[in-house]
């Protein structure tokens, strides 16, 4: 399995980003099955958790991007998608997806004020 993240970039406070992680060497009932993940992490810092869409289909965001962030799929392409709006200084990091215990490679985010 390896995953391929892109879409990161710099933007001024308030702007939006979307990031995109496409999964390949998976079939689509594994896809489906697994818990699909992007998280952050600062330097220095933990990685965290930003949103996760489990094989059941729940959603589950941190709380720090509620009502900014929205996490979505497409199963056909593998992929899944992180649409970053309202974005705030303190979300720069670098954005990692996941796919079960895989990880993709990351993408730098930079918010500036």
């Amino acid at each position: 399995v390896q995953l391929q993240a892109s879409g990161g970039g710099s933007v001024q406070a308030g702007g939006s980003l979307r990031l995109s992680c496409r999964v390949s060497g998976t079939i689509l009932s594994v896809f489906w099955s697994k818990t699909k993940a992007w998280y952050r992490q600062v330097p220095g810092q933990v990685r965290e958790l930003v949103a996760e869409i489990t094989g059941d289909g729940a959603i589950n965001y941190a709380e720090s991007v509620k009502g900014r962030f929205t996490l979505s799929k497409d199963n056909t392409k593998r992929s899944t998608y992180l649409q970053m709006t309202s974005l705030k200084p303190e979300d720069t990091a670098v954005y990692y997806c996941r796919f079960g215990l895989s990880w993709g490679q990351g993408t730098q985010v930079t918010v500036s004020s």
